[in-house]
């Protein structure tokens, strides 16, 4: 058996097989999207994210094809001309994001102007939007909760966004700082890829009614007006969405996840501490979710390979890190024999060299 510690797509719980059977069998994957029975689906799985993940009750949740996505939609329909957006980041996803920001607001009639934090002399003093990525997938690094707290609280008034996609289902997110948060299920979720969930707060909400665009099928007005309806303005991941909530009727609260997570993250930091050719970044940074780990790169790629042979999948390295560090996922669907498992051979590899 396979074994994958790749932080995304990652491994799905193994229960998601037999869901998908049900699925087949209860005519899921032929429902009309439109149909009392699609918005009972839709509503209770709404509901029970609201439960399980902890989601402030006045903040609406709806359904997207991707993070990715999310990005697009917030571009088009979240931001007006004159408009400031400052894009906070640690790694090549949230640089990503701030790319497609500035891409999609390029056009003369949007005038909207993007900022990057790296570039302190400019920065504004009260942008419109601040857009964050607390948990940077790329290279293990993370913004706790007290320093997003902090940074926030230095741009107030504005709207904070949150691309939480290596965070969602494993730790517990401090909702009532942002206004928008999203994910796409295939990390911490325990889902196949496909489908991301975004939540937004009620004064967002009121922005983006206010602002009115209506020029894309995934118009923010367009979208809020259906999951109000417990519909969506385009046809659905359908199966994914009740794949999501049988997963949430399967899960703990996030509050006893969060506990599990973050103790088996300071285990496997320990663990790594001990071989001392291969190094994680510094405990303020470290993301309980995804560890990076860095060394020469002809030792990573021995390490992948021999790990690969004994049927166990690193994750490669990201972006600037690509040759000289693997990660490891550290999400709610591995279980704990399988992580045993992993340390055993990375221990027996790494004592041998």
């Amino acid at each position: 058996m396979l074994l994958s510690f790749y932080p995304g797509p990652a491994k799905v719980y193994p229960q998601v097989s037999q869901y998908m059977q049900e699925a087949m069998q209860e005519g899921i994957l032929s429902l009309n999207h439109r149909s009392p029975a699609f918005m009972s689906l839709c509503e209770a799985t709404i509901e029970n994210c609201r439960e399980k993940l902890a989601i402030p009750a006045n903040y609406t949740l709806f359904f997207t094809s991707s993070a990715t996505e999310c990005w697009e939609i917030i571009a088009q329909s979240f931001l007006q001309e004159g408009d400031s957006v400052l894009h906070y980041y640690r790694g090549a996803f949230g640089e990503k994001w701030a790319d497609y920001t500035e891409k999609l607001c390029s056009y003369a009639s949007k005038q909207v102007r993007i900022f990057r934090h790296e570039d302190a002399t400019s920065l504004p003093t009260n942008p419109t939007l601040a857009c964050f990525t607390p948990n940077e997938t790329s290279n293990g690094t993370a913004i706790n909760d007290s320093a997003l707290r902090k940074l926030i609280k230095g741009i107030s008034p504005a709207f904070v966004a949150c691309d939480v996609t290596s965070s969602l289902g494993g730790v517990q997110l401090p909702f009532k700082l942002g206004d928008i948060w999203f994910a796409s299920v295939q990390k911490c979720l325990g889902l196949p890829a496909g489908m991301a969930v975004c939540m937004m707060s009620p004064r967002a909400v009121k922005r983006a009614y206010e602002i009115g665009e209506k020029a894309h099928y995934n118009s923010l007005t367009n979208i809020l007006d259906n999951i109000q309806k417990f519909q969506t303005p385009y046809t659905p991941n359908i199966l994914g969405i009740y794949l999501l909530n049988k997963v949430m009727q399967q899960v703990a609260p996030i509050a006893e996840i969060d506990a599990m997570i973050r103790r088996r993250a300071k285990d496997w930091y320990a663990f790594l501490a001990q071989y001392k050719k291969y190094s994680t970044h510094g405990n303020f940074t470290r993301s309980p979710t995804v560890l990076c780990v860095e060394s020469k790169p002809a030792k990573i790629q021995h390490l992948k390979t021999e790990m690969q042979n004994r049927h166990i999948v690193l994750g490669n390295g990201y972006g600037k890190g690509k040759d000289n560090s693997f990660r490891i996922a550290n999400f709610p669907a591995i279980t704990e024999e399988e992580i045993a498992i992993c340390k055993a051979n990375l221990a027996n590899l790494l004592v041998s060299e």
